[in-house]
């Protein structure tokens, strides 16, 4: 099954200026950075740290393409770090990512998704589910609506629910003329933003883990202590409720998101079909059992999505053969499709992972952190605290690792400072879920775009403006409450 990236993607012709503006901020980059080699002393890089994630956000506003963008970073950090080994470099921090068990995590459940997605679609589920909700989901906004509330409900894991919202309700989504640029937005905002919300999900259970092991609340409290925080997480709510007044059009349609629905209402999108299709009736419980397995299972699991994942897959591969969709090499033929399509994805968050081992490697994070925090005081904290971990957040591509690097730091300033703990915490994961929610090259980001159908710079350029409508409303709560 070819994936709606291929289907979507149109080769983009260079102009002459163009062209110029990209060679010059590829020789310039390079070259700052081999004079930043050269000027460095005992490795402390300082505002050299910046200068990869500079170079990546730089050549994706040129380019519009995500891993070319990411490769030229990770370029720029190598010449930073170590230019007489290049190659060398870069294939050992290549191999470095590709062993560990984060990366492994990741690429197998992202490829699982992708064929239970699959084998789901081909059982017809998803078409049966898009036949139960048509009464209702009859116009723009109410299938916009209907998209969120689906959202809402597949709250155990963001990328579950990206992929699950977006194959389901896309026949709809086309039918009325939806950009998939505005799908991937309303599908996004009840992604990240809804897993922190809820304290079983694969977030919280991070989060309370992490909380517990820096004593932010004693061992055996942090689900209570995290329930405490849940009202504080200003930018999770404000970006889940924002969707509903975007699909009913209260907030009109913002920056470069006016050129993609002027586009989708000018053009006939053709129905999408798969290559394998069963020939048995399209059943509601074909739709409804996965998802319903995937959910119980990662809870009995102790939150592990990946023994969710692979539950549910192996119950609904069972489920097609006893229905007797298809042949045994058919359904799993259906499932190697649906793996395929996660590919380009995975590419893209494991590159994303090799330019977050150069950043580490530079001090990066640190040198932001530690070069903001002696001008904190406790009214400002939450909401310099939310700022700035957005920013980091967003640059890097990073969120979780984030976390895990500025609370050692955080808290022990807004103890020191008397600053209000749960507001501080608050704003600490709402800078997570934003970096999430907007970085182009995020995973989240990334999965939710090949969902929809669009690309993942476009995708992010284009619910950008929505997103700073949450952090900027978020921001104003951090500082009055403080």
């Amino acid at each position: 099954m070819k994936s709606d990236m291929t289907l979507s993607y149109k080769p983009r012709k260079l102009s002459v200026s163009r062209t110029i503006i990209n060679a010059t901020l590829i020789i310039g980059a390079l070259v700052l950075a081999l004079y930043g080699h050269i000027s460095v002393q005992n490795q402390q890089y300082q505002w050299f740290s910046l200068l990869p994630v500079v170079s990546v956000l730089s050549f994706a506003l040129c380019t519009h393409r995500s891993i070319e963008s990411l490769v030229f970073g990770c370029l720029v950090a190598v010449v930073l770090i170590s230019p007489d080994t290049i190659i060398q470099t870069m294939i050992n921090t290549n191999l470095a990512v590709l062993s560990d068990g984060v990366t492994g995590w990741v690429a197998m459940i992202s490829f699982l998704i992708g064929g239970l997605i699959a084998l789901i679609n081909f059982s017809g589920g998803a078409k049966a589910f898009c036949s139960s909700i048509s009464g209702f989901s009859n116009n723009r906004s109410r299938t916009l609506l209907a998209s969120w509330v689906m959202g809402l409900i597949i709250f155990i894991d963001d990328y579950m629910n990206a992929l699950a919202v977006s194959s389901t309700m896309k026949p709809l989504i086309d039918k009325y003329r939806i950009s998939r640029e505005m799908f991937a937005y309303v599908v996004d905002s009840t992604a990240a933003p809804m897993c922190v919300l809820v304290p079983i999900s694969t977030w919280a259970i991070f989060l309370i883990g992490l909380f517990e092991s820096l004593q932010v609340f004693p061992e055996g409290q942090g689900f209570s202590g995290y329930l405490s925080i849940i009202p504080y997480m200003f930018y999770a709510w404000f970006a889940i409720l924002l969707v509903p007044l975007v699909s009913k059009g209260w907030i009109p349609v913002l920056g470069a998101m006016k050129a993609a629905e002027k586009n989708a209402q000018s053009m006939d999108r053709p129905v999408e079909k798969a290559i394998h299709e069963s020939h048995i009736r399209p059943r509601l419980i074909n739709f409804l059992l996965p998802l319903a397995v995937f959910m119980v299972a990662t809870l009995y699991f102790e939150n592990d999505t990946l023994n969710g994942v692979v539950v549910a897959f192996i119950v609904t591969f069972a489920l097609l053969w006893l229905q007797k969709a298809g042949s045994l090499s058919h359904i799993t033929e259906t499932a190697i499709d649906g793996f395929n399509t996660m590919m380009q994805p995975v590419l893209i968050v494991i590159t994303a992972f090799v330019l977050q081992r150069f950043n580490s490697e530079l001090g990066f994070s640190e040198f932001i952190i530690t070069s903001v925090t002696p001008y904190m005081n406790a009214a400002l904290l939450p909401a310099m605290t939310f700022i700035i971990l957005s920013a980091l957040a967003f640059a890097t591509g990073s969120f979780w690792g984030i976390y895990a690097i500025a609370l050692p730091v955080i808290f022990p300033l807004a103890q020191a400072l008397d600053a209000n703990i749960p507001l501080t915490i608050g704003a600490f994961v709402s800078a997570g879920v934003f970096g999430s929610h907007a970085c182009f090259f995020g995973d989240a980001t990334v999965i939710t775009a090949k969902g929809a159908g669009c690309e993942p710079f476009q995708h992010a350029i284009t619910q950008l403006p929505y997103a700073l409508i949450a952090a900027f409303f978020s921001t104003i709560l951090f500082l009055v409450l403080a």
